[in-house]
């Protein structure tokens, strides 16, 4: 059997557009932080559960495994930005951008700008494969907003034309 070079790992994956998330948390002293993210997914509506993959080296981990709360934010055609901004190695990432406490989740940063949707999760369950910690989340909160998401392909960012409707869960 022949071996996948990472190159071809990310020639694969990269092939298809994907959506883009980042997830947020807070560090012991209560500072924000957070990572750019294209790796996750829907596990279970009931209970509603979702799926982040980190980097086992993200900077942000120790705190939202510390924490056992976070945000995920999908975001939208305006948020290019800021999708860049935490995929970078900047020791503020939140330099220049809005932001809000988490109400289900107290104080999990909640982006305000450049995002189509947000939920607020407890981490359920952590998981390390290979150089990844697979995070479970229920998510305790969720907002979609009536904007287009940004799609991340090839290095690229496009906008979606999509739409989807406003909708509040607690």
């Amino acid at each position: 059997m022949t071996r996948v070079d990472p190159a071809a790992f990310r020639g694969f994956f990269g092939s298809i557009p994907t959506a883009v998330a980042v997830v947020t948390t807070l560090d012991p002293e209560g500072r924000p932080q957070g990572f750019t993210c294209n790796a996750f997914s829907a596990v279970s509506p009931e209970p509603p559960l979702l799926l982040v993959c980190a980097d086992r080296r993200s900077r942000t981990l120790p705190s939202l495994l510390a924490r056992r709360a976070f945000a995920v934010h999908l975001l939208s055609d305006d948020g290019e930005s800021t999708a860049r901004a935490f995929a970078g190695r900047a020791q503020d990432k939140f330099a220049g951008l809005s932001w809000l406490p988490g109400t289900a989740v107290p104080g999990v940063p909640v982006l305000d700008e450049g995002v189509l949707a947000h939920a607020e999760c407890s981490l359920l369950r952590a998981v390390e494969v290979a150089d990844h910690t697979l995070l479970v989340g229920r998510m305790e909160a969720a907002r979609v907003r009536r904007r287009r998401p940004v799609l991340y392909q090839r290095g690229s960012f496009r906008a979606w034309d999509g739409l989807a409707e406003e909708v509040v869960q607690a």
